[in-house]
């Protein structure tokens, strides 16, 4: 069998949201790359004789540069074996997966990518926050709460105007910026607004305020990332919409089709 890459989104946390096609992947890896984020369960389904690569990245703590994992997945391609990048949430919302996609297509060396579920939609709807509702919000807008150096700051003052709900990833450190920012830039300060924590997972909390109140809420409740922070009138959802998830094992019978 020729060489690839698989780029598969993990999702938001809970093993179980996996897709059918993703978990295949997983079970037929030579090497699989994996981040901080993506879960034990997981990276147990690897085959025995796969290669577990860590090149997981926290907050201001980048072990392993963007670049090296991309010589990573490259180099491993190159030794003929079938490589999964196993990638939190989406492997194109804001995981990066587009620069590592670059890099192998250059190559030429052949890649895919399985989508998974983002936290900004599965991870918000495990703490009750559906990010649409036509009643509250009638479009959704994801951001990035870190940006890469050297680039513009975010432009404040339109997204204080949108009219729908806004969810920023990546953007603990941030909080009290993203906050006053949209404040002052004419967004209400009652705005409706929640930060959840290890969304979807066993560890999941949150903490619910309004734009004023929620960057000294997650201090008083210890909230820490990985969070998302969502605002917007669907956040008053929370208590109704809150639900305890079906546990479920991980099945050994799905249909597998031969990776090529």
């Amino acid at each position: 069998m020729n060489a690839k890459v698989w780029l598969v989104g993990a999702g938001p946390g809970d093993p179980g949201l996996i897709t059918v096609k993703g978990l295949s992947c997983i079970r037929q890896a030579d090497a699989l790359v994996y981040d901080r984020l993506v879960c034990a369960e997981l990276l147990a389904e690897a085959p025995v004789g796969c290669e577990l690569i860590n090149v997981g990245k926290r907050a201001d703590h980048h072990p392993v540069p963007q670049e090296e994992i991309n010589g990573i997945l490259i180099r491993q391609a190159q030794l003929g074996r079938k490589v999964v990048r196993l990638k939190g949430g989406d492997p194109y919302v804001f995981g990066r997966g587009g620069e590592e996609a670059e890099a192998l297509a250059l190559l030429g060396i052949p890649f895919e990518v399985v989508p998974g579920i983002t936290s900004a939609i599965g991870g918000l709807a495990y703490a009750g926050i559906p990010v649409t509702h036509r009643s509250h919000a009638s479009s959704f807008h994801v951001i990035t709460g870190h940006l890469q150096a050297g680039k513009a700051p975010l432009d404040w003052a339109t997204l204080a105007r949108l009219d729908g709900t806004l969810v920023f990833l990546m953007g603990m450190s941030q909080i009290d910026t993203i906050c006053h920012s949209l404040i002052r830039h004419g967004m209400d300060p009652q705005t409706p607004a929640a930060a959840v924590m290890q969304a979807s997972q066993h560890a999941q909390r949150m903490s619910v305020g309004c734009l004023t109140s929620l960057p000294r809420r997650v201090v008083e409740d210890g909230l820490r990332a990985p969070a998302l922070i969502v605002i917007g009138e669907v956040v008053q959802l929370h208590d109704l919409l809150k639900f305890v998830p079906t546990a479920i094992q991980l099945d050994a019978t799905l249909p597998q089709a031969e990776l090529a």
